[in-house]
This record gives structure tokens, C-alpha cells and sequence, in this order.
């Protein structure tokens, strides 16, 4: 038995694996192709199937960019000015500008993290020159609370 390359347009996987294997007569089903909506020339949906009724195209969904979507897009380098973004841009461009955001963020915070480890290493090479330690800081600091507490039980004997 051939197993067809490619299902007719509009039938699901299932039905058509369905359908090889003889599961149910006149199981198929016939479900609405994904993707955008096709369109007339008139702008309305039309009817997925045949097409050869009219003049069908694909309308290219369009967006709103927000304040923050504008700065993203500015940040990013797709525009030089605020004035030279068109009040609707695709989708795929707004995507493309986050997705570029995200990297130079990260770059960012990689830099920043690296400064901050390079100032601890500098902070403890001076602490170590100063005989400082963290040890120590705790041995001092429990010594002043023994000693408050004497200073506490001596008064509240008293």
C-alpha cells in the first residue's frame, strides 16, 4: 500500500492516518485551514474551499506599537527618530526589535556582573591586607551581644 506524500489541504493528520488504516468508513473530516484568513477582494472572510470564486489574498496582520514598543524599536536601531515610526508596523518587526532588546539586556547584565565580581575580588584583597575577615566580623559581633546581655541581667538585678 502507497502512503500519499502529502494529505489533501484542509485534512488533519489524524484523519488522514485514520483513513490509511481503514478505522472508519467516511471517518475523515474536513477541518478549516490554519494560518491568516483568506479574504476576498471585498475584505471579507470568505469560505475556506475552492478558489476559484473570486480574487482571494491574504490581508498581513498590522500593529499598534506602544510608547514602549516605539522606544524598543528606537533602542534597537530599526528607526532613527520617533517621528519615522508608522503608527501600524508588522508584527514580525515588533518580535525582531523585543528579540534584539533581549540580547543587548543580557549583554548588559553579563557586563554588569562581571564589574560587580571584579569589585568583590578588589573589596577582599583590601579586607585580607587589613587582617579583616568575615570570621572575625562575627566573633566581634557575638562578643558585643554577650556583652549587652551581661550589661541587661547586672541592670535588671539591680
Amino acid at each position: 500500500m502507497r502512503v500519499p506524500v502529502r494529505a489533501r489541504c484542509g485534512r488533519s493528520m489524524l484523519t488522514a492516518v485514520g483513513g490509511l488504516l481503514r478505522l472508519g468508513q467516511g471517518a475523515t473530516r474536513v477541518l478549516p485551514p490554519r494560518g491568516l484568513p483568506c479574504c476576498s477582494s471585498a475584505g471579507a472572510p470568505s469560505e475556506p474551499g475552492p478558489r476559484g470564486h473570486g480574487k482571494l489574498h491574504r490581508v498581513p496582520a498590522q500593529h499598534t506599537p506602544s510608547p514602549f514598543d516605539k522606544k524598543i524599536l528606537l533602542w534597537t536601531g530599526r528607526f532613527q527618530s520617533m517621528e519615522e515610526i508608522p503608527p501600524r508596523v508588522p508584527p514580525e518587526m515588533i518580535d525582531a526589535a523585543r528579540n534584539k532588546a533581549r540580547v543587548k539586556a543580557c549583554y548588559v547584565m553579563i557586563g554588569l556582573t562581571v564589574v560587580a565580581c571584579l569589585a568583590v575580588i578588589t573589596s577582599a584583597k583590601r579586607a585580607v591586607e587589613r587582617h579583616e575577615s568575615l570570621t572575625s566580623w562575627n566573633l566581634a559581633k557575638k562578643a558585643k551581644w554577650r556583652e549587652e546581655a551581661a550589661l541587661a541581667a547586672r541592670a535588671k538585678a539591680k
